[in-house]
This record gives C-alpha cells, structure tokens and sequence, in this order.
C-alpha cells in the first residue's frame, strides 16, 4: 500500500510538472470543423470560426490560409488575451458542388504542435 502511494504521488507530481504554460486555443466547433450543410449559391458563404485563449499569456495567430483561393480567411490583428475570445472569418465562394476545405492556422500556441491548427469546412453548394 506504502509503494502504490508513492505511485500515485509522484505520478501527480509529474503531470504538474508537464503541465504546459502559455497560450492555448480552443474552438467552440466541433471536431475544428464548420458544416454548411446543404446551401444555395445565393448564400454569402460566410462563417466563424470562434476561439477562447484558455491559456496564461497572450495568443497571436500569425498566419491563417487555405491552399484553395476560393477561401478568403480574416484573422485577428491584435493578440488575444487569456481568457477572451476571438473568432477567424472564413468566406467560401459558392461554386456549385461539394465543398471539403482545410485552413491552417499559425499561432503561438502550446497545445497544437508547432502551434498549427488544421481547421474544416465542409458541405455542398447546390
């Protein structure tokens, strides 16, 4: 009993001491994805996606694109404070058919590697 005490003592200490301090971004999306679902072409093809720093020190999102120019991604200026929220536009342009998009976010961020966030769009244009 005196060993497994021990055990878990030190195994408490540990995940304090890898406990990671900085910046962290959490997205209110499911999954880092948004569904458009079925839409017309007469939609503006704007959507949020909205963040919170849960983190202990400013956040900066120093890059946001997508690989396909029909995706016009709006980013933060100013970095995000602990505890506010912020959000990242993203307009699609409403070509008819499915729409499967990923945007990379470049942030400083400690709970995304390299603080890159893969961010999805999906739904189909009718």
């Amino acid at each position: 009993m005196k060993n497994a005490a021990s055990f878990i003592a030190i195994l408490l200490f540990s995940a304090i001491g890898f406990a990671q301090n900085g910046p962290k971004i959490e997205f209110a999306a499911p999954d880092n994805t948004i569904d458009y679902g079925k839409i017309s072409k007469g939609d503006n093809g704007l959507r949020s996606f909205e963040f919170t720093n849960t983190g202990d020190a400013p956040l900066l999102i120093t890059g946001a694109e997508s690989t396909v120019s029909s995706i016009i991604v709006t980013k933060p200026a100013a970095a995000i404070q602990p505890g506010k929220k912020g959000k990242i536009d993203v307009k699609y342009n409403m070509v008819a058919g499915p729409i499967r998009k990923t945007i990379t976010v470049e942030t400083n961020a400690v709970n995304y590697p390299d603080g890159r966030v893969a961010l999805k769009i999906k739904g189909e244009v009718q």
